[in-house]
């Protein structure tokens, strides 16, 4: 089997807006997406006071993370789990705080660059798309089972995809003779039912179908939706949390949150702010940054990258709304949600 090649995204970028808050002993590193773990081998390189903790549901970047950073010794702990288990990852750890919180969202480098995993469309493979491959359903069940209307809802809401009904309508189609089992066909319908025109923009043509197809498989925005309040919640004074976000609808979430939290409740006409009433977070980064050319020359993952990251001023004695949100009840850990 190859070895999937790794660059982490705005690597340096990164690791600069969490050194502040792992600039401490014994400060602690919630590393939510590990993946093949470049983030996290960065910060315990260069921030020798903290430790992180390796939160990842793909069982096999965590086995591949765990080599790699076995050197770090008890300064690196892997966790099998979905990074909306971040409270009960805690709570298994006797964590009350931790000092921050990275989420690199998406798909990971390993699961595009190991075709067995069926998230790339350059090579015929099975449709799986599951992060954790032991459980839930695959990118065929939803081909095979879905009802036009709801794939075309995937594929409009999460992929963008202008032909979605078109799409869906040929699925629906095509799966009565033959249910649909490998990228390769589905890579080959797609060129059939996109019009030339639109196949000349954008990209490849599977590009957008198969990020629709990966983030429904996944339960991505709804585990993104509990798992930023949790975060945000997580971190004790002068913690941060920093997201990379590769899809507008991932990014708008993250902004949302971070907007909730930094707004001030007293009202506009008000002449000062009563003492205690400020907000208890504070955006670190002015909207969201990206990558520059250079590095997007050198790492075409990175064109679509915002980043953003939040950071705490002061605790709150009250119950926060954040916290009100991030209630939920738990599924067990590697739970696909």
């Amino acid at each position: 089997m190859p070895s999937p090649r790794h660059v982490p995204v705005l690597l340096d970028r990164v690791v600069a807006l969490l050194a502040p808050a792992l600039d401490r002993p014994g400060a602690v590193l919630i590393d939510a997406t590990l993946g093949l773990g470049g983030h996290s081998e960065a910060v315990l390189e260069r921030c020798p006071q903290a430790s992180v903790i390796g939160v990842d549901r793909d069982q096999q970047a965590l086995a591949m993370s765990r080599e790699r950073l076995a050197s770090y010794g008890d300064r690196f702990r892997g966790v099998h789990a979905v990074y909306d288990e971040i409270p009960d990852v805690m709570e298994d750890l006797g964590l009350d705080h931790v000092s921050a919180v990275l989420f690199d969202l998406g798909v990971s480098s390993m699961q595009l660059d190991l075709p067995e995993r069926g998230f790339a469309y350059s090579v015929d493979a099975p449709l799986d798309m599951r992060m954790d491959g032991s459980r839930g359903p695959t990118a065929a069940d939803v081909l095979n089972t879905y009802s036009a209307g709801d794939l075309a809802r995937v594929l409009r809401d999460y992929g963008e995809e202008k032909m979605a009904k078109r799409i869906a309508d040929a699925v629906v189609r095509e799966r009565a003779s033959e249910p649909f089992a490998s990228s390769g066909r589905l890579v080959a319908l797609l060129y059939d039912v996109i019009p030339a025109p639109a196949r000349r923009t954008g990209g490849h043509p599977a590009k957008r179908t198969f990020q629709a197809l990966r983030m429904e498989v996944n339960d991505e925005l709804a585990v993104l939706r509990r798992a930023m309040p949790a975060a945000v919640e997580a971190i004790d004074v002068g913690g941060r949390v920093v997201v990379e976000s590769y899809h507008s609808l991932e990014d708008r979430l993250v902004k949302r949150v971070f907007a909730d939290v930094t707004r001030s409740t007293v009202p506009d006409d008000l002449p000062f702010l009563p003492e205690g009433s400020e907000p208890s977070y504070r955006l670190v980064t002015r909207g969201s940054e990206q990558a520059n050319e250079a590095e997007t020359e050198e790492n075409p993952r990175a064109a679509s990258v915002r980043l953003r990251a939040v950071e705490r001023t002061r605790s709150i004695s009250s119950t926060s709304s954040a916290r009100g949100t991030s209630k939920r009840t738990h599924k067990g850990k590697g739970a696909t949600s």
